[in-house]
């Protein structure tokens, strides 16, 4: 089956997102950007080469990971590699958004034993921290000039093959 092809089929069905079956480096075009976090255990090679540098553990581990995941960032900034910048931006986002759920809620769990909603407050100082470290590194990298254009001209093709 042609590129060309599957991408039409892709548009004409359904498909579960993202296909974990499928290389994103070799077929760029098969790429969603998505809401959030969507994709980063799928996503591959991306996944395999960022998910083990990532970690909310405790401080230091969480520092180096942000440090290590903007640095591949670059990485893939310097490569022209869209997809693997916007990967980068996920899991600085994962970060992000479940160290401040650790933050939130004791265990991370939203909901106590009986499944009633908990009422978020301060419960890890620690990681409350950990996400303003992860936040700060989203931030640069939304704002950063080359992924805003890497991302318009990522957007423009797609809408181009679509025709």
């Amino acid at each position: 089956m042609s590129l060309r092809r599957l991408i039409v089929s892709m548009n004409e069905v359904t498909v579960s997102f993202p296909d974990a079956s499928i290389d994103y480096r070799q077929n760029p075009e098969c790429y969603r950007i998505g809401h959030g976090e969507r994709g980063v255990f799928h996503v591959h090679p991306y996944k395999d080469e960022l998910l083990p540098l990532w970690a909310i553990r405790n401080e230091a581990d969480a520092r180096q990971a942000v440090a290590d995941i903007h640095e591949r960032y670059r990485d893939y900034r310097q490569q022209g590699d869209f997809v693997g910048m916007d990967m980068a931006r996920k899991y600085l986002q994962m970060g992000y958004t479940r160290a401040r759920r650790y933050a939130r809620y004791p265990g991370g769990r939203k909901k106590d034993a009986e499944g009633r909603l908990r009422q978020p407050s301060n419960a890890d100082a620690e990681k409350a921290r950990i996400a303003e470290h992860y936040r700060e590194m989203l931030d640069q990298v939304r704002d950063d000039q080359a992924y805003q254009r890497a991302k318009r001209d990522y957007q423009r093709r797609l809408r181009s093959a679509k025709r």
